[in-house]
């Protein structure tokens, strides 16, 4: 039987206060806005996309995605905007999500194979690089089961924020990147940090 592909959630629910606040999606590289070029890397990968962000969800009406706020109070982090994807996609049947940040304009385009191959026993993996010999978990990218969705809302209930302190306890596969010639997982938080993804791009 094929296996049914995940549906893609990109986070985009931080509060990007070292950009000064404000949508850090919506910067611009390369002529195009962050968010954009992370669709255009996640969407081939994946059966349905949706957005997980809060505020007026109006903002992002040019996306034509589904937009997804936390069901979580006070902005517990990416955990909840893991959770409102797995709900999401146990409504439509789908089994699995994979995660993104919207401020990585350089996904792999092999991002859901690669954590696919690297699920453990309850279906968790989060992709990982590997730098003079330490593995360094990329926790807003990986490839969450709905069948541990209200386990994941109980913990977040019980105060747990760490995307870690929850994968560890469910045996996370993970899915090593390699870093050169460019880290796939580089983000956006500071001016400098946009004016060297500007020259990446």
């Amino acid at each position: 039987m094929a296996m049914i592909q995940p549906h893609g959630v990109i986070l985009a629910g931080g509060l990007a206060r070292r950009m000064g606040g404000g949508d850090k999606g919506r910067l611009m590289i390369g002529g195009q806005p962050l968010i954009a070029r992370v669709i255009d890397r996640l969407a081939p990968q994946v059966d349905a996309m949706a957005l997980n962000a809060n505020g007026d969800a109006a903002r992002w009406d040019d996306l034509a995605l589904p937009v997804l706020p936390d069901t979580v109070r006070d902005h517990p982090g990416p955990l909840a905007g893991v959770l409102a994807g797995l709900d999401w996609a146990a409504e439509m049947g789908c089994p699995h999500i994979v995660t993104a940040a919207a401020d990585t304009p350089f996904l792999p385009p092999d991002l859901v194979p690669c954590l696919l191959a690297a699920a453990g026993p309850s279906g968790l993996a989060l992709a990982a690089t590997r730098q003079d010999g330490q593995t360094w978990p990329q926790p807003t990218f990986g490839l969450w089961p709905t069948a541990l969705r209200d386990d994941l809302r109980a913990a977040l209930g019980q105060g747990v924020r760490k995307v870690l302190h929850w994968t560890d306890r469910h045996g996370a596969g993970l899915a090593i990147f390699p870093t050169e010639p460019l880290d796939p997982f580089f983000n956006v938080n500071t001016p400098e940090d946009l004016a060297r993804a500007e020259a990446l791009a």
